[in-house]
């Protein structure tokens, strides 16, 4: 007879029991490989094609809607917001990546229809225009299964904020990939554009992203060392207390991961460069306690390769948001 959670929480503890406690390289180039052996690799040698499809001035900054080639036959649609300020010499950037919702439109200040929003920004409060408004040069690629990256047999082409992550994730595993490591790629491709333009510092790129996008903002950071910092809001946690712990979305599930790490030491694979972890203390998908609980393993980790100092927490009064009361000026400080 099933006994309630006792056999999946005896799994659990089972299997975490044969987790590493010893944080060294070794430790981290082995976990890296076994990460990315779960994620499902992609990989592309396609040219990115760039092309400008829409160009908005705004008071403060220009925003482009950009795409480009990620796989072949697959295009990736981003916003790329310059400082009409900016300086000469080229300028830091930020990746900005939103969560579940309608899409990129969502973080630069867009309604679902195209028009330019004038009324509540929502949890993602618009960040990406807070941080191009502080000079960093922003890109907001729109993450396959949102928006207009829906895929038909998942969506409700009515609901706006319907998305089709179920759709692509169930399919992507019958051939033993992801899509969180579709999107991860995908985001590498976008640093691959940044690359491309003279105005951009690679020295200095940050990461900033919000729950399903903070999955992806450090797992992105983890792959790819390009990004120097990173901001994770709404996601830090442990897989038992967030995502084992209620109904989410499939995006969330990579397989045999807990075999190797729990959700603190994946993101502890991002030491020694600097982290921030921002939770809000109401936030009911990824409980403060958990977050707690995951610092925690992530400074143990930082503290295992002397950088202790480069992991900051900021547990805010909110709920599942982005706050950014601190994280925008420590990734502005980290970037220049």
């Amino acid at each position: 007879m099933w006994a309630k959670h006792s056999f999946i929480n005896n799994l659990y503890e089972e299997t975490i029991k044969k987790h590493s406690t010893t944080y060294d390289t070794h430790w981290k180039e082995n976990l890296i490989d076994q990460f990315r052996d779960s994620l499902g690799h992609f990989s592309s040698e396609e040219p990115l094609q760039a092309k400008v499809l829409e160009e908005t001035k705004k008071n403060d900054y220009t925003r482009y809607s950009i795409e480009i080639t990620t796989l072949p036959n697959l295009r990736m649609q981003m916003y790329v917001l310059i400082p009409n300020k900016k300086q000469g010499q080229p300028s830091p950037a930020v990746l900005a990546l939103h969560g579940h919702g309608y899409g990129n439109k969502d973080i630069v200040g867009i309604n679902p229809d195209g028009t330019e929003r004038e009324d509540d920004p929502g949890y993602h409060k618009d960040f990406a225009i807070e941080l191009v408004k502080k000079g960093l040069i922003v890109v907001a690629p729109e993450l396959i299964g949102f928006g207009e990256r829906r895929y038909t047999p998942g969506y409700t082409p009515e609901k706006v904020e319907d998305n089709s992550c179920y759709s692509i994730a169930s399919q992507l595993l019958l051939f033993g990939k992801t899509i969180a490591s579709l999107r991860i790629f995908e985001c590498s491709r976008a640093l691959d554009y940044l690359a491309t333009r003279n105005d951009v510092d690679m020295e200095k790129i940050g990461c900033m992203g919000i729950s399903g996008g903070g999955l992806v903002a450090a797992f992105t950071s983890v792959l790819d060392e390009r990004i120097k910092a990173v901001v994770v809001s709404g996601y830090t946690s442990t897989f038992k207390e967030s995502i084992m712990a209620r109904r989410h979305c499939l995006d969330n599930y990579i397989p045999g991961i807990l075999q190797y790490a729990e959700m603190p030491e994946l993101i502890g694979l991002i030491a020694p460069r600097p982290l921030f972890v921002e939770a809000g203390i109401q936030d009911h998908l990824f409980p403060d306690h958990s977050v707690k609980q995951a610092l925690e393993k992530i400074e143990e980790i930082y503290h295992a390769f002397n950088a202790e100092k480069e992991v900051i927490s900021h547990f805010f009064d909110g709920g599942h948001e982005i706050n950014g009361e601190k994280s925008y000026k420590w990734l502005l400080e980290q970037l220049n």
